[in-house]
């Protein structure tokens, strides 16, 4: 799960920036959920109520911040500018069968690096939703991601990271496909 603050710019596709002095940028395909309405304190068994839809995340990753720079934090490797792409659009809740059931997969350069099932997710969508209402009161447009299945390049042997130019498409069945260049 990670934290998408609601001020940011989300851009919908295209390209990201990987600034410099960055050197080990990421990949991570992610199914976003997206808050419909304001709750805290909200129950497992009443937060679907609380989801307006769901939405393909490309949750860029900068590992050197995460694993060297920053005493291992994860949240200021993912909070550059231009990180984390959505879309290509919001599907209403109404319009996806089973969340928990859905074909994800990412593709940097037409290579398949990652390729699961939302039913393989540690936590479910309503799990979320309670954990983080105990914290946060959860406004709608508040975007929570899921978690991302393996394949990401910082645990390969040995790691493979993105560099300019490489197009990363992430896809998730009955949402959609983002595709996105590295400027």
């Amino acid at each position: 799960m990670h934290a998408v603050p609601q001020h940011w710019e989300r851009p919908r596709a295209r390209q990201f920036t990987a600034p410099f002095p960055l050197q080990e940028v990421d990949w991570e395909v992610e199914l976003a959920v997206v808050i419909g309405k304001k709750g805290k304190h909200i129950k497992a068994t009443d937060a679907m109520a609380y989801v307006a839809g769901f939405t393909v995340a490309h949750d860029v990753s900068a590992r050197d911040w995460q694993m060297r720079r920053n005493g291992r934090q994860w949240l200021l490797g993912k909070t550059f500018d231009t990180f984390c792409p959505l879309g290509p659009a919001l599907v209403t809740k109404d319009s996806v069968a089973d969340p928990h059931n859905l074909k994800i997969c990412c593709r940097v350069n037409g290579e398949v690096v990652q390729s699961s099932n939302t039913s393989q997710m540690v936590f479910k969508t309503e799990e979320l939703i309670a954990w983080v209402s105990q914290f946060v009161t959860l406004y709608p447009g508040d975007i929570i991601l899921t978690g991302t299945p393996p394949g990401v390049g910082v645990f390969r042997k040995p790691p493979v990271f993105l560099k300019k130019g490489d197009e990363v498409q992430c896809e998730i069945e009955e949402l959609g496909v983002i595709i996105n260049k590295v400027v």
